[in-house]
């Protein structure tokens, strides 16, 4: 039997198809309250707005992605085959988020980095770090060319994932197309030249 929703998870689920659907833009907070069969008042009353409920999704879909990412960060082997893993991981991931990667990719991707003090704008750690943990074990074992490790996991995590993204969207590849075409040239490009 599976297990019954709570009506939060409910009005996340709604929420998620009205994004998917419309993009942040047409995303209202009516559309989200008739898909979830409620009133707006009652989302009101909980304190539901547009961007809670899309934190609540970004939240969902970090979590996601750290677990994703657990298994080649605690793998036997070089530092280059279990970034390798995480890599594969990475597109894995956007493919199960991929409705809501490209509804938000029109409004900001601001979910993916740091504050904005006028300077410089990082990538959020939580997506960088363990493709830097991962990046560092490799130029420790010879098994990846001596790279920045943060640089190179933050151009990673935006050169991976968003391509994925734009193969499978904007030239409707499949998932496996998409994740060679992206992933070959990338790791090639890690690989310690020969000799």
């Amino acid at each position: 039997m599976a297990k019954a929703l709570t009506p939060k998870e409910d009005v996340l689920l709604a929420a998620q198809r009205v994004f998917e659907r419309h993009g942040y833009a047409g995303a209202t907070i009516d559309r989200i309250a008739e898909e979830a069969g409620v009133s707006r008042v009652t989302l009101h009353r909980r304190g539901l707005t547009k961007d809670v409920l899309l934190g609540d999704l970004v939240a969902e879909a970090t979590e996601d992605y750290r677990r994703a990412m657990w298994p080649a960060l605690t793998a036997e082997g070089t530092g280059a085959d279990r970034l390798a893993a995480a890599l594969e991981a990475l597109c894995e991931m956007a493919e199960r988020r991929l409705a809501l990667l490209v509804a938000l990719r029109a409004q900001s991707d601001g979910i993916f980095h740091g504050d904005d003090d006028g300077g410089e704008v990082p990538t959020r750690s939580v997506f960088t770090e363990p493709l830097e943990r991962l990046l560092r074990d490799g130029v420790a074992d010879g098994s990846v060319r001596d790279v920045d490790p943060l640089e190179t996991a933050t151009t990673l995590f935006n050169l991976v994932g968003w391509t994925y993204v734009h193969l499978r969207t904007g030239h409707r590849w499949s998932p496996d197309r998409a994740a060679r075409a992206v992933l070959d040239p990338v790791w090639n490009g890690l690989r310690p030249a020969p000799g």
